[in-house]
């Protein structure tokens, strides 16, 4: 299975409720809905990462293979980018901290020009807002439901951004 078909959970969900969503005339509602996007989206973040890490792992090596299966087991939602950089990557070597860096840096840039928006902001934020409901039922109120798709949207670049650089 490749890391992009976990998507199709999240992506199902909000094609879902985007033709929902937008009739609903309570606002509480929809910051509700807006929450559980962010649940769905880390979650597939997640489920993801494991697999570009893990398949990375077995390409390498056998033995790799295992330790990055059993390792990956236990990231239960850490998933932000420190721990992208400094647990993750850093764990097969320096280089793989440079090249996520630079491959991130590169599509950044190439978004920021392009819709003016942020990868890295857009990822982190939509990150807080998950914990932020998953942890105490709550969704900061100047967050829409389109911004919480538009930065899952963001964020499954991030993502290619670190299957690029996890390539043997």
């Amino acid at each position: 299975m490749s890391y992009v078909d976990h998507f199709r959970h999240a992506d199902d969900v909000i094609a879902h409720l985007n033709t929902v969503v937008p009739g609903l005339p309570d606002p509480l509602l929809k910051t509700k809905y807006a929450g559980f996007v962010t649940v769905a989206a880390v979650t597939v973040y997640e489920l993801a990462i494991k697999d570009i890490f893990c398949e990375f792992g077995r390409k390498k090596h056998k033995i790799l293979g295992a330790f990055s299966e059993s390792y990956f087991k236990k990231i239960n939602g850490r998933v932000t980018l420190d721990h992208i950089r400094k647990d993750y990557c850093l764990r097969y070597g320096d280089v793989y901290v440079t090249k996520f860096k630079t491959q991130l840096e590169s599509s950044n840039k190439t978004h920021l020009a392009a819709h003016r928006r942020d990868l890295r902001s857009s990822y982190s934020n939509l990150i807080v807002w998950r914990n932020a409901f998953a942890h105490e039922g709550a969704v900061p109120a100047t967050v829409t439901y389109s911004e919480v798709v538009q930065a899952y949207q963001d964020g499954k670049e991030v993502i290619h951004s670190l299957a690029a650089t996890m390539i043997r």
